[in-house]
């Protein structure tokens, strides 16, 4: 599969952002497991970026991290990305560089590897969620990295959309049966979405399939999240209009609506929904050592007079720690601070295992955990692919400001 995404400038109609081929978000790209990628990426920016595959276990040359895996792509350069996923789901892609700057401008896309058997869902919707810090006359603001950002948890936004929306309205019918991949691409903000009466399955997390649909009920989607959901709409909601509501922060926010139209019910697909089909449940794992604890922190001083440090160290002077492929390890994260902290791993996926020293059972796998404040969260993992892969703070201006370090499997 061949795209060209040309990333470019939007001239201020309503708001200036940053595009890729002139779409915020960007082209949903939609491939089956199997297929190879070829994406050439030509940087109409007046700064250098990249692309990262976020949650795609793509060839460590294609992560899309300067420094690391690749040289930044200058204003007016190309580099084509090329690989084939190993894995079906729900995943995004965005720069690493300038990442708190870029991102929020706009530059963000969603790619979906379909499996060879999928099923037939009435409908499927992509909800890109978002947030906006814009001025009064409609612009985004421009003091990115800001010392109250660094102060906190990152950059929140006045202004909550998806797919570049303000309360957008998707129309369904009463007894279809319908799938949302949601992906949180906010710089900072935590989403609790709720959908009101009706009670969604969540059936993957981070793009990969659970071992048993869940209960929506008090997710939090952190920044790099996402979640595959499976909704029926009921027969007596036809002619409703049904508010999906944020109840993560001081109070509910409206996100979007599902609006049903007012006629008779169709059929609801009838079919078992969609799991992992294999689930290690590492019932031992707590009992294991820990291979490394991660300590999460601040201190003052660095380029913008608060640094955020992993191990008391800011990127990229903190030590690289060495995995073995196919190796189990069980590896800790420390928050000592009173602020958010996602922590996302490139290249692998994860299961968390314990909070705060206390054993727990996800059902799930993830690529990205949120770390509260004052809390202690272990992971297990079997790193597979060999190489660098960054280990950071998905809040984008924590990680700017140096929570970030590297893994090296081999």
């Amino acid at each position: 599969m061949l795209l060209e995404d040309n990333v470019g400038i939007i001239p201020p109609y309503q708001t200036s952002v940053w595009a890729y081929n002139g779409m915020v978000p960007g082209p949903v790209i939609r491939i089956k497991l199997g297929e190879t990628l070829q994406l050439k990426l030509t940087n109409n920016l007046p700064q250098a970026t990249t692309i990262h595959w976020h949650g795609v276990r793509v060839p460590n040359a294609m992560d899309g991290v300067p420094g690391v895996t690749q040289p930044p792509v200058q204003p007016g350069e190309s580099f084509t990305y090329q690989f084939t996923p190993k894995d079906a789901g729900t995943f995004w892609f965005h720069p690493h560089v300038k990442a708190a700057e870029q991102i929020e401008r706009g530059l963000h896309g969603v790619l979906i590897v379909e499996d060879a058997e999928e099923p037939e869902y009435s409908q499927e919707f992509v909800w890109v969620l978002d947030d906006w810090l814009l001025t009064k006359d409609r612009q985004v603001a421009t003091n990115f990295v800001s010392r109250h950002d660094l102060a906190h948890d990152g950059r929140w936004g006045n202004v909550l959309t998806i797919n570049g929306r303000y309360q957008p309205a998707f129309q369904v019918k009463a007894g279809e049966r319908i799938r949302i991949r949601m992906v949180n691409v906010a710089n900072g903000r935590v989403f609790s979405p709720s959908f009101a009466k009706l009670v969604p399955y969540v059936i993957a997390v981070d793009g990969m399939l659970a071992e048993a649909p869940f209960p929506l009920r008090e997710f939090y989607l952190a920044p790099g999240n996402r979640i595959d959901l499976d909704i029926i709409i009921p027969k007596a909601f036809a002619g409703k209009s049904l508010s999906v509501q944020n109840l993560y922060g001081r109070k509910k926010s409206a996100l979007a609506f599902l609006q049903v139209a007012a006629e008779e019910a169709v059929e609801t697909p009838g079919f078992d929904s969609p799991r992992a089909r294999q689930f290690p449940r590492w019932a031992d794992a707590i009992k294991l050592p820990i291979e490394h604890e991660y300590i999460l922190n601040a201190k003052r001083g660095g380029v913008y007079g608060i640094s955020w440090t992993i191990d008391n160290k800011t990127w990229p002077d903190n030590a690289t720690h060495e995995l073995t492929s196919g190796q189990f390890y069980r590896l800790r994260f420390t928050n000592k601070s009173s602020r958010l902290h996602p922590m996302h791993l490139h290249g692998q996926f994860f299961k968390v295992i314990a909070k705060n020293g206390r054993a727990v059972q996800e059902n799930f796998w993830r690529d990205t955990v949120l770390i509260g404040p004052k809390q202690s969260i272990d992971i297990g993992l079997i790193p597979l692919d060999k190489g660098l892969w960054l280990n950071h703070c998905h809040i984008l201006e924590h990680a700017e400001a140096g929570m970030m370090t590297v893994i090296n499997v081999n």
